[in-house]
């Protein structure tokens, strides 16, 4: 614990706290290049490369210049290098700012103003409006009555809205009274510093008594003053002990799959590297012993070098003459194009929410392609799938259900906006905007009604809600939950109106008279309690608990008297839920004076404890709201986010499994997942698990597997199963688990439940109390498969922690890519632990989007974010991986050919120049512009044709098989670019007569041909031609060529005669008419088993991309139709005001009409049928035009 006193720098230094100087750069101008050259050699492919280029530095065993090696390393470091250096140098500047800003402290008995970076833990600090909190501080007194504060949070947490703290009443005296102040000594006594923004334990002592310091007695560093004129405050944590700097620590690193298997497959190229190396030493050593005594006459070996010795230093000698097969530039290149992938994210209009001026926002760089491989979606509803807006729908006061309406038979009648609305102008304070429709509830109110009356004063007194008077006669109400607005805001309207609030009382009119409550205790909520209570004195001096939660937990704690009431209560409660509407029940108890000494008393010490403050707060609770009065229920309406239901069909079409995690009800849950067509009636059948034991939800859990198998046929099979279970319980049958290994050497244990195939959908529901049990470790995996059998599973009544481990066990087993979105400080625990996270900024906050790795406004959006952007990022990343691999086996392999006819000598068959080139200069620009730019089918076939995701999912583009097609298609063409410029050139003459074959013209002729084949392949590879493409590939080609020409030509060699001695190779070499002819023919035999492959793999067997592609040009090169324009009578047009239903579904449904068949080529089947039915609007008849997703 720490413990500081206000005023006293004695006691204060002592403790040794930190001043509020922040430091957030990582360099200065002496350590920068010996602290980042450290940081950037830790990484493996960095280390590597400055350990060939020490091997380089050796004469005895390096036949290559330290150029080619030391120029790329240095590109790379510098490029990181003055990255890191800008980066530094912003926060450097930024710290200047903070460091520098003045603030009013209270020294010997005067304000001063001083800088930031001079403020001590102690000080008392004068803060004004609009002025940035200076450190953590404990509210002391302000010029609000009540000794309000509004503070925005913006900066801290990202909310806009005003927040709301108060002092204590014991401070608050002290007002701006400067003497008072200065005399002031209270010692505070609080937790260490965390990064816990929505907590704070303390105790204040003062003159003897201790009060109890929570989150609503601080400001914190980040935050605004706004509203209010000034404010004190006392220093409790300064500069890097503040929470917004706790909360600036490192964050979870995630590495996509993709990063997984490159680390392994590089790690698998420097096996195949030594294997190489290898081979030639021992072709050497037997050269060696053969022939080399042979050559030894006119070319002897150095003093001390023998054969075996030779054939060592011949090893390492290939290991950097070979060092090209692991890519120098694959690293830098890969965060290229995550960087220009995420800026599309970041510029897509489309997922542009114009309402909140919300864009998208991409906020991670490097998990871009992991968007294109989701399986698993988990879900928040309310704000995620809802709107987050809430309005008082219906409520059961007494067993009497208010809201719906009925006509004089008795049949119920739909409200619509012409439905006549209650007027309440006979209430003064009533809010215009709100909305209520049946007129028999406004008079049991003005009837004086007690149950109905107590019912609205529950909900005018418990809650946190801050009122805020913007003009006269206008009250405003600042909630921390939408659903407690539109309670508050309910009571208001029906004459109960919450006027004020101070830390020891509540204000509310009560059918126009002013009451004062006494407020004796908020036992607050949170997510494991479920509910809230108050408890408060009225002016005549009753005693009374006001308590409001879920459903199942406020029933647990009532009085038996309330049974049959609350079985009525629950059938309306069924009811509302069944109209996807939010549920609470209420509930109130009468307590006894005596007792509540006693209790108040153990509260008060409790609220002081400085350990474990938590729970014994929670055991008081649950001793006091017990044996409670039901009064009734509330329902607030969530509407549906735009574009929802249309949302989920799409990703379901995309293989996408999507669970929902909900506190709400089952009901109400159950009721959403049909809104928005995550549950479907054409399901075979939605299985509930409900049970609240382990052996019954282990029961319920293994039904589904019976009930799908018998299904399917398997009666016989399982009546033998359970005979066997019967008669021996505990062999029940476990799901299947797959243990395997992965990784470098199969080091890493890797465990995998099963998937079971089933016929047809199906979905879950469970319960969150049965969730608990299912989480347990002898059910976790039963509640997996039977999970993992289901379409859609949807989870209710969860908390937090249970998001958290629900995701980590599908993460875990099914070895999938996950992805969990949410818009709350409740889902950022499951936001954390998937791969992939994703925010939503709406009403609650910006919590979940801080936490997340992508955020946007509008559930809408995810389909945009994984369909367009996700898969174009995996293949893009696919495509440059596969290509980079291939263009770096070719070019290194043809040096292990050549030594073959070296010798093995360690002779490089490239000239210098061009091995420093290709990878930064000749062949960068090309692919990086392939991975930036390319696109299968555009963003509107897309999403026509989710099915093309599904390719994603299964790691088709980019796998271990794949790497290996590589690694023989670079075998192949380095095998093809050596040996036909090798025997086109050995016995070749000039028209002279003259040999044209010399090493620097024969290497001219390998690089030539090995870049127009790469280039070519690359080309072949490339979809979408833009014209950064065509300038990237042409440029590139072309830059070659006028490289190499200026660096063998006559004016390099007379300026660096040592350095380009190979003058006139690249002329003379072009001149001959062969030379063309070779290039030509090397073309050809490299690319031409390339494109009849291609062709005939799409003939035979084309993929679901290769169909969309062909229809896709197909009706790029058709014209479309034209349609026929008729007349339309004018009584047509008033058709569409008409109320009664008309024929609309029907032919939306086409079920009255004719289906013309398909003509299709032979590439494509009948079985194909479906992919056509999504084809665009404009292409298809008006019979068959589908509505857009």
């Amino acid at each position: 614990l720490l413990c500081l006193r206000a005023n006293d720098s004695t006691f204060n230094l002592s403790f040794r706290y930190a001043n509020n100087a922040i430091k957030t750069s990582k360099y200065n101008i002496f350590t920068f290049l010996p602290l980042n050259l450290f940081e950037q050699f830790k990484r493996l492919a960095n280390a590597y490369f400055l350990f060939l280029l020490i091997l380089q530095l050796i004469p005895q065993i390096s036949s290559l210049s330290w150029i080619t090696t030391g120029f790329a390393l240095i590109v790379v470091l510098s490029i990181t290098a003055v990255k890191d250096a800008i980066d530094d140098i912003n926060r450097h500047k930024c710290d200047g700012q903070v460091n520098n800003r003045k603030v009013d402290v209270l020294m010997d008995g005067q304000l001063k103003n001083k800088k930031w970076m001079n403020v001590q833990v102690g000080n008392i600090v004068k803060l004004e409006n609009n002025e940035f909190v200076t450190a953590d501080l404990l509210l002391l007194s302000s010029s609000e009555p009540l000794n309000l504060v509004y503070v925005e949070t913006a900066e801290l947490d990202g909310e806009t809205n005003l927040k709301v703290k108060q002092a204590l009443t014991v401070t608050g005296e002290l007002g701006d009274n400067i003497e008072a102040l200065a005399a002031f000594n209270g010692e505070v006594r609080c937790e260490p510093p965390n990064n816990r923004l929505d907590k704070f334990k303390g105790t204040l002592t003062l003159n003897g008594e201790r009060y109890a310091l929570n989150n609503d007695k601080v400001l914190l560093r980040g935050c605004t003053l706004r509203n209010t004129e000034w404010c004190f405050g006392l220093v409790i944590f300064g500069g890097p002990d503040t929470k917004l700097m706790q909360n600036s620590g490192k964050s979870i690193f995630k590495r996509t799959s993709i990063d997984h298997l490159t680390n392994i497959l590089v790690l698998c190229i420097f096996g195949f590297l030594a294997s190489m190396c290898s081979i030639l030493t021992i072709g050497n050593a037997i050269w060696e012993t053969n022939e080399g005594s042979v050559f030894t006459m006119f070319l002897p070996r150095e003093p001390g070098i023998d054969a075996p010795l030779s054939s060592f230093l011949i090893f390492w000698s290939y290991v950097i003459v070979l060092n090209t097969v692991i890519p120098s530039s694959l690293y830098v290149s890969v965060e290229f194009i995550r960087l220009g992938n995420s800026f599309f994210i970041d510029w897509d209009r489309k997922m542009y929410y114009p309402k909140n001026d919300t864009p998208a926002q991409a906020r991670t760089t490097t998990l871009s392609e992991e968007l294109g491989q989701i399986k698993y979606i988990f879900s928040d509803k309310t704000g995620t799938l809802t709107q987050n807006i809430m309005t008082f729908n219906k409520c059961s006061i007494n067993g009497k259900a208010y809201r719906d309406l009925y006509d004089f038979s008795g049949q119920r009648v739909e409200i619509t906006e012409r439905t006549e609305r209650v007027d309440f102008s006979w209430n003064n304070l009533a809010d215009p905007k709100f909305s209520f429709h049946d007129h028999s509830l406004v008079e049991m109110v003005r009837s004086g009604n007690p149950e109905t009356q107590e019912f609205f004063r529950l909900l005018s007194l418990c809650h946190t809600v801050m009122p805020e008077e913007k003009k006269e006669g206008e009250l405003n109400y600042q909630a921390q939950s939408p659903d407690e607005g539109a309670l508050v805001t309910a009571a208001r309207n029906f004459g109960f109106v919450f006027l004020s609030r101070t830390p020891e009382t509540i204000t509310v009119v009560e059918m126009g008279k002013q009451v004062i409550y006494e407020l004796l205790a908020i036992l607050d909520f949170n997510n494991m309690r479920k509910r809230m209570s108050v408890i408060v004195r009225s002016p005549e001096g009753k005693l009374t608990l006001y308590c409001k939660g879920a459903d199942t937990m406020i029933f647990e704690r009532l009085h038996p008297s309330c049974n049959k009431l609350m079985e009525v209560t629950t059938n309306h409660l069924n009811e509302y839920a069944g109209d996807g509407l939010r549920t609470l029940a209420l509930a109130y108890k009468d307590l006894n004076e005596d007792y509540m000494i006693d209790w108040k008393q153990r509260h008060h010490e409790a609220s002081v404890a400085m350990e474990g403050r938590e729970e014994k707060l929670d055991e008081l609770y649950e001793e006091i709201e017990k044996d409670m009065m039901l009064l009734g229920a509330t329902a607030v309406e969530d509407k549906l986010q735009d574009g929802v239901p249309e949302t989920i069909e799409q990703l379901a079409k995309a293989d996408i499994k999507i669970w929902v995690l909900t506190g709400d009800k089952q009901e109400t849950a159950e009721n959403i997942g049909y809104s928005c067509n995550m549950l479907r009636e054409e399901m075979k059948d939605v299985f509930v698990v409900s049970a609240n034991t382990a052996e019954g939800v282990k029961e319920e859990l293994h039904e589904p597997k019976i009930i799908t198998n018998n299904k399917s046929g398997h009666v016989l099979c399982h009546i033998f199963r359970n005979a066997r279970r019967k008669m021996c319980p505990e062999a029940a049958e476990e799901p299947t688990v797959i243990k395997s290994r992965v990784g470098l050497f199969w080091l890493k244990k890797t465990e995998t439940v099963q998937d079971e195939k089933v016929d047809g959908d199906y979905g879950l529901i469970i319960n969150g109390h049965s969730l608990a049990f299912a989480l347990e470790k002898n059910l976790r995996l039963e509640l997996l498969r039977t999970a993992c059998m289901c379409q859609t599973v949807i989870c209710c009544r969860v908390t937090p922690l249970q998001k958290a481990q629900v995701v980590q066990l599908v993460k875990k087993y099914k070895q999938a890519v996950t992805l969990a979105i949410g818009d709350g400080a409740n889902d950022v625990s499951m936001i954390k632990v998937a791969h992939i996270g994703v925010g939503i900024s709406g009403q609650e906050g910006m919590q979940a989007v801080l936490s997340s790795d992508y955020s946007f406004a509008q559930f809408r959006y995810l389909q945009r974010l994984l369909l367009v952007h996700g898969r174009w990022s995996y293949i893009r990343m696919c495509k440059f991986l596969g290509y980079f691999f291939y263009k770096n086996f070719t070019f290194t392999l043809v040096q292990f050919w050549y030594a073959f006819f070296c010798g093995f000598s360690a002779q490089t068959v490239y000239e210098d120049w061009f091995i420093t080139f290709y990878n930064m200069v000749y062949t960068a620009l090309p692919v990086l512009g392939m991975c930036l730019f390319d696109q299968d089918v555009n963003d509107r076939w897309s999403l026509y044709h989710p099915q093309l995701y599904a390719p994603g999912q299964k790691n088709q583009y980019f796998n271990k098989k794949a790497f290996v097609s590589y690694l023989i298609h670079g075998c192949y063409c380095s095998l093809i670019i050596f040996f036909i410029p090798w025997a086109s050139m050995n016995d070749a003459v000039r028209n002279d007569g003259k040999d044209i074959v010399s090493h620097p013209s024969f290497a001219f002729l390998l690089q030539t041909c090995l870049l127009i084949v790469v280039h070519t392949q690359l080309s072949l590879d490339t979809y979408y031609w833009t014209a950064v493409n065509h300038s990237f590939v042409w440029l590139s080609t072309i830059g070659y060529f006028a490289i190499s020409v200026t660096m063998y030509s006559n004016g390099m060699f007379y300026v660096f005669p040592s350095s380009f001695p190979l003058f006139g190779a690249a002329r003379n070499t072009l001149n001959q008419p062969n030379v063309w002819l070779t290039i030509f023919l090397t073309f050809l035999l490299c690319i031409l088993p390339v494109v009849a492959f291609r062709f005939i793999f799409i003939q035979l067997c084309p993929t679901i991309n290769d169909k969309v592609r062909y229809k896709m040009r197909t009706e790029e090169l058709t014209a479309p139709a034209p349609r026929r324009l008729l007349r339309r009578r004018s009584t047509r047009s008033g058709y569409a005001f008409s109320h009664s239903q008309g024929y609309g579904d029907l032919v939306t449904s086409r079920k009255f009409l004719i289906k013309r068949p398909l003509k299709m080529t032979a590439l494509f089947t009948q079985t194909d049928s479906s992919i056509f039915q999504n084809q665009p609007q404009h292409y298809r008849t008006i019979a068959e035009e589908p509505q857009s997703p």
